[in-house]
């Protein structure tokens, strides 16, 4: 392999020939081999990296630091990596000490090694366009890895939305389609009152839609940043003018009207937005999980479990067993669940342990976001097109079982009264009653009326009462 030599501030070191990548994160490459998860993983943070070194080079030209030839060749290269191009070169762990210094390094010296090329130079020769005094212009780590951070939990939050979305009109859907089929609902996992099939599924839509709401809330405190903080929201070694030049400019690259934090400092080190992402996040697993394992549990069986509901079959379900068939694609987003919340004692134990001016475990809060987010997206699109477009409700079953529930006596409560239901109720669980066999028998009401009544239990009407016979 072909070697260049490149130098940092501790000395020589050897960097393939073929690298876009410098010194710097050749000290990364050694020095972290942690999890093996490069942050080209999370495509939505190098494109934020790119814009915000995009926006620099713009707002550092119009202050007259960098020539519009240095900086045309800067913003040609971040507009390539944000096209999606050199994302490969992005390659130091995820898992790194240093607050994203190796990161932002990583960033610089892609783009430098990009741009000097354009300027009809070779790699490393950094005294035409150098990635600290050039790229990293105006800038620091602690001010441009965290803008990072919120852009890209930005763009990943959006489309996690947009799958949480389809996934609610999916529910909804279903709810429409067994919008008739009348069965017990249950509370403690024991028989409760009648409802719909489709009141269930509503209730899944409902659910995921106010996430949706509560998640626009958490991605809107991501655009107050703190770019032109530099080191510790002083503003040390940035020009006067640069934090309102560099904010306009890459909210026009990237989209997203960003705010200027109140205090600078405070910024730096707080890092109190990302653990109220990390608590959206885990609030909308779980919920994502409490709908997996309610589908779960209505299709179990199939004979001898719930048997409400028929999942889509994905895969054979034993290696001894045959013809079992296990309901896969919740349990996986069961699993995803788990780890996203888990993730969030990662993101409190993080922000707990941050000392002073900065929080140095931004890379791991980084990681862990990027990833639930991701996650729960995949998670959401596969429990909508393997699972829930495909489900059926078992119509029969569900009759004969709701049928011979004793917690149809409910439904009698305002007609007979309290003590009279809990009696039909208990005979009918003795002798495996029909609570309508019952209450007929008892000559409590007509039997015409008390069909009727157990009939509309899941549609009481509005304003009406039902009336003793």
């Amino acid at each position: 392999m072909k070697t260049r030599n490149e130098a940092d501030s501790l000395g020589k070191i050897l960097v393939p020939e073929s690298a876009y990548w410098g010194a710097h994160t050749a000290r990364a490459l050694g020095n972290f081999t942690i999890s093996g998860i490069p942050i080209s993983s999370h495509p939505h943070l190098v494109r934020a990296l790119a814009m915000i070194k995009n926006a620099a080079a713009q707002a550092n030209c119009e202050l007259g630091v960098l020539s519009p030839r240095q900086a045309a060749a800067i913003r040609e290269s971040c507009q390539e990596i944000q096209d999606g191009l050199h994302h490969e070169q992005f390659c130091v762990d995820v898992i790194q000490g240093g607050a994203g210094t190796s990161t932002n390094m990583n960033a610089n010296e892609v783009i430098a090694n990009l741009a000097l090329e354009r300027l009809g130079h070779r790699r490393g020769e950094y005294q035409h366009l150098h990635p600290i005094d050039h790229v990293n212009r105006c800038q620091s780590t602690n001010d441009t890895y965290p803008t990072a951070i919120k852009l890209a939990l930005i763009f990943a939050a959006a489309e996690l939305n947009q799958e949480l979305g389809h996934l609610a009109e999916t529910a909804r859907s279903k709810g429409a389609e067994f919008g008739a089929v009348v069965k017990m609902g249950r509370t403690q996992l024991q028989d409760a009152v009648p409802m719909t099939l489709g009141q269930e599924f509503n209730a899944f839509a409902a659910t995921l839609e106010e996430d949706r709401s509560r998640l626009l809330e958490s991605t809107e405190l991501m655009r107050e940043c703190s770019l032109g903080a530099t080191a510790i929201g002083t503003g040390i070694t940035a020009e006067p003018g640069y934090q309102r030049l560099a904010l306009r400019a890459l909210s026009e690259i990237s989209g997203v009207a960003l705010l200027p934090a109140a205090d600078l400092v405070e910024a730096t080190s707080d890092v109190g937005v990302f653990m109220h992402m990390s608590g959206m996040l885990k609030r909308t697993a779980i919920k994502l999980s409490k709908i997996s394992s309610d589908l779960r549990l209505l299709s179990s069986g199939p004979q001898n479990g719930f048997g409400e509901i028929t999942l889509p079959p994905r895969q054979a379900g034993s290696s001894i067993m045959p013809g079992k068939v296990n309901p896969v694609i919740p349990e996986t987003v069961n699993q995803i669940a788990f780890a996203v919340a888990g993730a969030d004692t990662t993101v409190t134990m993080a922000a707990d342990n941050g000392q002073l001016q900065l929080n140095a475990f931004e890379p791991v809060i980084a990681h862990v976001l990027l990833q639930g987010v991701s996650w729960l997206k995949q998670g959401a699109h596969i429990l909508r097109t393997h699972c829930l477009d495909g489900i059926e409700a078992n119509v029969e079953r569900i009759a004969g079982q709701t049928a011979a529930s004793a917690g149809l006596a409910t439904a009698l409560v305002p007609a007979i009264g309290y003590v009279a239901a809990a009696e039909v109720a208990k005979e009918a669980l003795r002798d495996r009653s029909t609570i309508l066999d019952v209450v007929t028998e008892r000559k409590l009401l007509d039997r015409a009326v008390a069909r009727s009544i157990l009939e509309s239990a899941a549609f009481p009407a509005k304003g009406t009462h039902m009336k003793a016979v």
